[in-house]
This record gives structure tokens, sequence and C-alpha cells, in this order.
């Protein structure tokens, strides 16, 4: 695709690509493990996925909430090309009902035809392109409920040489989880809590669907991953659960899985929850690292201690930041640490990006 040439702009309802009828005349979606069952003009749970007739449909492919270019530190991935900037963008709906969604004006957005502006796939791609982009990503909403539309723009994306990068909470099922990550360059899947009773009644989704997708994604596919844990006081931030969710991370994905701690502030339906202290998040950090995490940071806090990357073999600082600009970048071209030689997990280029902390609203 030349870099030259405008696709034109589309919006259209996208059928549905995980879904099967059922003996009683109902269709069920497969995208998630809601499996939602929907008869003739029913939405499921996600509010963007309705049944037309004898399919259920995407009704917000092609379209979007807004674009911006961020540092790609924002998603947070911290291993993932440091430095540089991304084009985010969502659409509006999701599968899960967090009760401290901190994009609930689009998550919960109902009057989707009348806030949506469009975008193809193709267009995304060209403005990535235009700008000097070199990854687009799919975030402010769960991007699995627009799954058709961010796996068409990964790859319109990929032929324009651009990365896909995907923001999600991981709620998706094993019917559609490999077709979804497989075009995902990297993605930053959020652990909400480590307790059943806490994914149930503050997100009405439930645990072991989530630490499913995520050891199968770790395992099976070719995206890079790192892992966010927004700790909200009182809710799931007790230091047992923190060390048994780090103990799972080790035990099941290894070592080397970054881990995001980042501070929770009053939003939605937890106006009254006081935002997460600063020494809690760092206490965390101390106890991931007790529990034998090489790599884990804090988040929407200043703590450049927190934001550093250390050599897991000899503990040089190898990438300091100051909330999301690099000040010092060691990593060798070949993503070691150039004083002990050991290995750092990640994509890492020769230089890192020097976009800095801005975020630039962008029209597509």
């Amino acid at each position: 695709m030349s870099a030259t040439a405008s696709p034109r702009r589309a919006a259209r309802a996208c059928t549905g690509r995980w879904q099967h009828l059922l003996a009683d005349g109902r269709l069920q979606c497969d995208l998630c493990p809601r499996a939602c069952r929907l008869r003739e003009g029913q939405r499921g749970f996600c509010f963007v996925r309705e049944r037309r007739g004898r399919s259920i449909v995407s009704t917000t492919w092609g379209r979007s909430s807004g674009f911006c270019l961020d540092p790609i530190e924002k998603k947070p991935l911290h291993h993932f090309h440091p430095g540089t900037p991304v084009l985010s963008f969502g659409t509006a709906g999701c599968n899960l009902g967090c009760r401290f969604c901190q994009n609930w004006d689009i998550s919960a957005a109902r009057e989707w035809d009348r806030l949506g502006a469009s975008a193809t796939p193709e267009r995304i791609a060209w403005t990535a392109q235009r700008w000097g982009v070199p990854q687009v990503a799919f975030t402010y909403n769960d991007p699995v409920v627009y799954a058709e539309y961010a796996i068409d723009t990964a790859r319109a994306c990929h032929d324009a040489g651009v990365r896909a990068v995907a923001v999600t909470a991981g709620y998706v099922a094993p019917a559609a989880r490999a077709d979804f990550f497989a075009p995902m360059d990297a993605a930053n899947i959020d652990l909400k809590g480590f307790t059943e009773d806490f994914y149930w009644h503050t997100t009405g989704a439930h645990l072991a669907d989530v630490l499913d997708t995520i050891a199968w994604t770790v395992a099976e596919g070719s995206t890079w991953v790192e892992l966010t844990t927004l700790l909200i006081p009182g809710r799931n931030d007790a230091e047992r659960d923190i060390r048994r969710e780090c103990r799972w991370i080790r035990r099941e994905l290894g070592p080397d899985v970054p881990l995001h701690l980042s501070a929770f502030h009053p939003a939605f339906k937890m106006p009254d929850v006081p935002p997460t202290p600063p020494e809690t998040l760092r206490r965390a950090r101390e106890i991931a690292l007790e529990e034998g995490l090489h790599f884990a940071y804090t988040g929407n806090i200043r703590d450049p201690a927190g934001e550093t990357t250390s050599c897991p073999g000899c503990g040089a600082a190898l990438i300091r930041r100051d909330w999301y600009r690099i000040l010092d970048y060691r990593i060798t071209p070949r993503g070691t640490c150039p004083q002990c030689g050991q290995g750092v997990p990640g994509r890492f280029d020769a230089q890192a990006g020097a976009f800095g902390a801005r975020s630039v609203p962008v029209r597509v």
C-alpha cells in the first residue's frame, strides 16, 4: 500500500466469525466465555454484538471513539520497542462489567451510532505510516468485543509494515483466542485480581478463564505478553493475594513475563474508594521480586525505581524511565546486558525511541 494513497473511509456491521445455531433457534456467540444466546434483535452483554437474521454481527466494525498518538509505555509495555509512539484507538462496549472502569464512558457506551467516527483498517494503517508510527494499539475498550475489526486492522498494518498491539482483559473463548492473538505482535493483558470472589463480584467475569487465556498466549503464541494488575485498596491488594498471583506467574509463565502494578483512581461505580497509596504499589513490587519475578513495575505514580528495567543477572540498570520518558538505554542491539551479557526478554531496538510523554490527538 502506498504511503501517499488515502483509503476511503467506511463503517459497516460485520458478520461475526464465532457463533453457532442452537436447537431452540437461538444463536450462541462463541467469542467470549459469556456465550450469549440471542434471538432476533437481541444484543450480547457487550452491547455491540447483535443478532440480525441468521447471523450475529459486530456493529462497531469500522467505527472508533477517536485516535491518539501515545508512548508505548502507556499501554503499558516496557519490553516492546521502548520510547516509540503508538497510534491508539478503541470502539465501544465491553464484555466485562468492571465497577472501577477507568474508561467507562467508552466501554459502557450505548449511543454508538451517534458517537462513532469511521475508519477502515487500511485507513488506520495508512495514518500510522503517514505519521511515521511503528505500531497501532487496540485499547480504551477491550478489543475482544471488536475482534473482527482488530484482526482486519492488524493484518492491514502488517501489510504496511506496522505492528499491532492488543490491550485486553483476556476474556476470550478458546474457540476465538488463536484467531485473535495470531496477528498481534504484543499484548498487555489485565490480570485484575487473584480471587474468584473479586473477579465475579467486581468485574462479572471468572478468574479461571483469564488465567487460561494468559497461560495459552504465553505458551502457544508468538505474541509478546506483559501483564497489568490495578491494585484497589481493600479489594485486591492483600499481600497474600499478590503473593499467590506472583507465584502463579512464576510457576505457569516463568519469571520473565513483566508485571505492571498500577494505581487505582476513583471512577465509575467506585467513586468513594480512595486512590491506591504509593507505598502499596512499592510493597507489591517488592513482593513480586521476592517471589522470583525478574521484571515488576509500578504504574500511575511517579516512581523512578519502580519504572527501571534492571538486568536479571547482575542487577545493572538497563532502562531508566521518568513517567513515559526514556532517560537511559543500555541494552545492546542483541538484547543483552552490556555489563554481564545476560539476555533480556522482549523486543528491543538498537536505540530507544524519543517520543516522550506526549499524547497527540490524530484525525484518521
